[in-house]
């Protein structure tokens, strides 16, 4: 089991920061209430999917929206309370422990807080093993099983519950919601026994975020880029400066409205080759000489140069002194059944999908 303290917190958001991939919204804010419980005294206990009883309740849970608003519009403390309170109404099942919908990013802390709130367990799992923009990209999609019904609670306290639909109709549900919600919502779908959750989750990514945050603090200020790859078990792929941030409407797929897509170009201070990183809400794709270099599912990170934090695709700018670090994607979706769903095609991307072998942190 691991116990997250407060010396552990800046190194877990340090490493969700990372597998956000450019995405996920913005950790700060989650962190501060992490550590604002752990220094009230409470325990925050992050247990491995295993050694719970096969049929206890796992509630998934999360932020949805506009996470980057998230910092703005502060969280009252009731949403994700508020969420599995109406999810247990409508299953009749009680939450005996939470997971989290997604390791990258904001939604790899909070659900930590809620644990906290709710007197509940962890698990030491996702749904995600690194940031996505859509519901229907979880993993319970990916394995086939439904993600309704879910609830839905937003800040001013509304809430909303879609009892049936497809992973694709939750996302359109939420996507027509948030907008009145002002910009994000918490997320908890139906119960999941712990038996069920083992087969179509990512297992250990807690632990794994708190051990690669970790690494990458200990190699202090301004990291050597060899020791970076060494320490994440990842490959730097340029260390430059950006030249050129493009930002676009992105395309309209499958009847929804597209996400904000763009582009960062860098020239590399090693040789002047320039580098080009594609994003939709996250780094997707990375090219060198118009050759893929690097793409999703794989973890794409661009890092300020002297402080190695993550910097996020909506605050890039020219002029930033970076590196681009690939950081390789959890087992679970190289499986030629899931890889699909996040590879670049999902995204519009005409390529195959360029990763790393699996190493480990």
């Amino acid at each position: 089991m691991l116990r997250i303290e407060l010396p552990d917190v800046d190194a877990l958001e340090r490493g969700v920061a990372v597998l956000g991939s450019g995405g996920g919204g913005d950790s700060r804010t989650a962190a501060t209430l992490l550590r604002r419980r752990l220094a009230d005294g409470l325990d925050v206990a992050v247990r491995p999917l295993g050694a719970l009883p096969p049929d206890a309740r796992v509630v998934p849970v999360g932020v949805v929206g506009a996470t980057a608003v998230f910092a703005e519009k502060l969280p009252g403390g009731q949403e994700v309370a508020a969420a599995v309170e109406a999810i247990q109404r409508w299953t009749g099942e009680r939450a005996d422990a939470l997971v989290s919908i997604e390791i990258g990013g904001l939604n790899g802390v909070l659900p930590l807080v809620a644990a906290c709130d709710l007197g509940l367990s962890a698990v030491d799992a996702d749904l995600s093993g690194r940031g996505l923009p859509r519901l229907d990209q979880l993993s319970l999609a990916a394995a086939g099983r439904p993600l309704t019904p879910a609830a839905l609670a937003e800040p001013s306290g509304q809430v909303l519950v879609q009892g049936t639909g497809s992973p694709a109709d939750l996302e359109r549900t939420a996507r027509t919601f948030l907008p009145a919600a002002g910009g994000w919502a918490a997320l908890a779908l139906a119960p999941v026994p712990a038996r069920v959750l083992a087969a179509c989750c990512v297992t250990g990514s807690v632990s794994d975020a708190v051990r690669l945050g970790r690494r990458i603090l200990d190699l202090g200020e301004s990291p050597d880029p060899s020791r970076l790859a060494s320490a994440t078990g990842g490959r730097v792929l340029s260390v430059g400066r950006v030249v050129e941030v493009t930002r676009r409407p992105g395309p309209e797929l499958h009847g929804r409205p597209g996400f904000a897509r763009g582009s960062v170009t860098l020239a590399g201070h090693a040789s002047g080759e320039l580098l080009r990183v594609e994003m939709e809400n996250e780094y997707l794709l990375a090219l060198r000489d118009g050759l893929v270099v690097a793409s999703t599912p794989d973890v794409i990170a661009v890092l300020d140069r002297r402080t190695g934090v993550p910097i996020a695709g909506d605050t890039v700018r020219v002029g930033m002194e970076v590196m681009v670090l690939q950081v390789a994607i959890s087992a679970f979706w190289t499986d030629p059944g899931r890889i699909g769903v996040l590879a670049p095609r999902a995204y519009g991307l005409d390529c195959e999908p360029v990763l790393l072998e699996r190493g480990g942190v």
